[in-house]
């Protein structure tokens, strides 16, 4: 899973949907350093001054990601979230998608039909998205929380002057308010009939009491990189953790168990049992997947596919474990402790090894590779437990932090060697890594190309590489292997269970107990995965669809250029362009099939 923090309209490459961050109220008065690569290879001027228009509101509405870029503007400010703001943003949004209406669409180039059908998709699914309120209502554990927000910001916030490291103290000194924000905006759901589900709010008390339970000395939010190189700008930030934001948490921590759990939702914890639920997923579909289909068509699209991967795990579970069926190979896979790490050093270890192997292996297989690095690094201690099992940070695009593939190591004994490998391929090298830093290298495309796109092409490439791997020889054994069979019966599965929770009434018992049967995901991890899947609704579909399509895309190209397909030129063709929607990615690969047939 990749925490794509550059996309912040879109999606947070996070367990949660997009917290909303509106616009600061002053725009800055200085022009984006960014401003030209914002518009870059674009032809049209009337397309060119939207896109231009719409690069000023992102750096605007989501401040913390332009530092990431290298914009500096905004160094100082925290995106404000209170209601007012938010319904600003949305008419902002709205006025682009406006000008976007005076684009002469018949008259524009190649790029710039792709660039505008890529722009005005990603500006409509947003629209969709609003009548989800998810400021309203959703609560999350994972890095969609503010506690989460705040904890990172510190560390991804970087400083290299003393000015850098007044400006941190100045943008977390409006953390209090960010809390009481969404404090505020969860109570407009309360009085709207929008709430989360008891489980979603137990978790984050829980979440919330162990910080708080812990000296704020400790806190992640009081540990910045800079050690004892700024004392003024370390005491001012010490202080104000402790004297604002720590009573903010508590704040926090008390509403929602006092106010908020009492009426939180026991039954049902899906969008099915929300106001204006059916629309909302059917908007999160349009917007993870890029394609109109429908709960019901992905439902059995997951069946079909957990049928399919049933019979491959039943089949190599015989041949590397001696198992008779699949229900006795799921049992081995996930009840024999010789299958599981010991330590966290074990993970580590074993996840560095597989990273290395990887970054060697490539050069075989792709003809472009990203400039950056990728580092592995540990899931943070307030995380953890209530985390997925890794995810990927994308690079800053100034270059000054590489990309970061997180492995969780909470509790090592749950966490199986067999899979480690597959899920290094898909958070680092070749997966989400070598997509997204190759993307923010491109050439002439706007930045938003570069920088953010569809979730099913994003994570859908990230799944096609565990097969990949096998061809490159990346895979120890056979046991491994299984690792990867699991881990796509995992994918498969999610299409039955986030459908089954959000259209069809399927409870968190149902979803973890289909789980159970038709993958080897210890329980620990199944039950983070579900509530993943209750808070971040339709992002989970976009996995196996996104994959599908490649692969289907690769064996038509096989098929019709026989020896003369080359594995090189096909990434290149995919990975070239950012990450498009599935239908510009289908176009782009059959031009090129066209090109090499002639």
């Amino acid at each position: 899973m990749s925490k794509w923090v550059g996309a912040a309209l879109v999606m947070v490459i996070a367990c949660a949907p997009p917290v909303k961050e509106p616009m600061p109220a002053t725009p800055a008065a200085q022009t984006s350093p960014l401003a030209a690569d914002a518009v870059a290879g674009v032809t049209d001027p009337a397309l060119k001054a939207a896109i231009a228009d719409h690069w000023e509101y992102m750096m605007r509405w989501s401040p913390t990601y332009a530092t990431t870029l290298g914009d500096h503007r905004y160094d100082d400010q925290l995106a404000p979230r209170d209601a007012a703001s938010i319904a600003r943003m949305h008419r902002e949004r709205d006025a682009i998608v406006a000008k976007l209406d005076a684009v002469p669409v018949t008259g524009l180039g190649d790029t710039d039909r792709v660039t505008y059908q890529l722009l005005r998709g990603r500006l409509e699914a947003e629209q969709g998205l609003d009548v989800c309120r998810f400021h309203e209502w959703l609560v999350d554990s994972a890095g969609g929380s503010v506690l989460g927000e705040l904890s990172y910001l510190v560390e991804s916030h970087t400083v290299k002057s003393a000015d850098d490291a007044e400006h941190l103290v100045k943008r977390m000194k409006q953390g209090a308010k960010a809390v009481d924000d969404t404090i505020a905006n969860l109570r407009l759901g309360l009085a709207d009939g929008r709430v989360s589900s008891a489980e979603k709010v137990r978790r984050v008390v829980e979440q919330l009491d162990a910080e708080l339970a812990k000296p704020v000395e400790s806190w992640s939010m009081t540990s910045p990189a800079w050690g004892e190189q700024y004392p003024v700008q370390q005491r001012e930030l010490a202080a104000l953790v402790r004297d604002e934001i720590e009573p903010a948490i508590v704040r926090l921590r008390d509403f929602l168990r006092g106010e908020v759990l009492p009426k939180a939702r026991t039954d049902q914890e899906g969008l099915v049992a929300l106001p204006d639920g059916d629309a909302c997923y059917r908007a999160a579909i349009l917007n993870h997947v890029g394609l109109a289909m429908t709960p019901e068509e992905l439902h059995q699209l997951g069946l079909a596919e957990v049928a399919r991967s049933d019979k491959e795990l039943a089949e190599l579970g015989k041949k590397v474990l001696g198992t008779p069926d699949l229900a006795a190979t799921v049992a081995a896979l996930r009840d024999d402790k010789k299958l599981y790490f010991g330590t966290r050093e074990e993970i580590l270890a074993s996840a560095q090894g597989s990273l290395d192997r990887a970054k060697a292996l490539v050069p075989k297989f792709f003809s472009v590779l990203p400039k950056v690095d990728c580092v592995m690094r540990e899931i943070p201690d307030y995380e953890a437990p209530y985390s997925t099992i890794a995810y990927y940070r994308q690079p800053h695009y100034d270059g000054t932090k590489p990309g970061e593939y997180f492995v969780n190591t909470y509790k090592p004994e749950t966490r199986p060697r067999f899979e480690l490998e597959a899920l290094t391929w898909h958070e680092s090298v070749p997966g989400h890594h070598l997509q997204i830093a190759i993307a923010q290298e491109l050439g002439a495309l706007p930045a938003f190309r570069k920088l953010d796109g569809s979730t099913a092409f994003v994570e859908g490439w990230a799944l096609y590489t565990e097969r990949l791997a096998d061809e490159m020889g990346l895979y120890s054994s056979d046991l491994d292997r299984l690792g990867k069979v699991s881990y796509d019966a995992w994918r498969a599965s999610r299409l039955v269970v986030d459908t089954g929770i959000h259209a069809m009434g399927w409870s968190r018992q149902q979803a973890e107990a289909f789980m159970r049967e038709h993958t080897a995901l210890t329980p620990i991890n199944i039950g983070n995965e579900v509530d993943r899947y209750i808070g971040w609704p339709g992002q989970a579909l976009a996995y196996k669809v996104g994959q599908l399509k490649i692969i289907a895309l690769r064996k038509h190209a096989e098929e019709v250029l026989g020896p003369r397909f080359d594995i090189k030129g096909f990434h290149e063709v995919v990975l070239g362009a950012g990450a498009v929607t599935l239908p510009v990615l289908e176009e782009r690969v059959q031009a090129w099939i066209d090109r090499a047939s002639k």
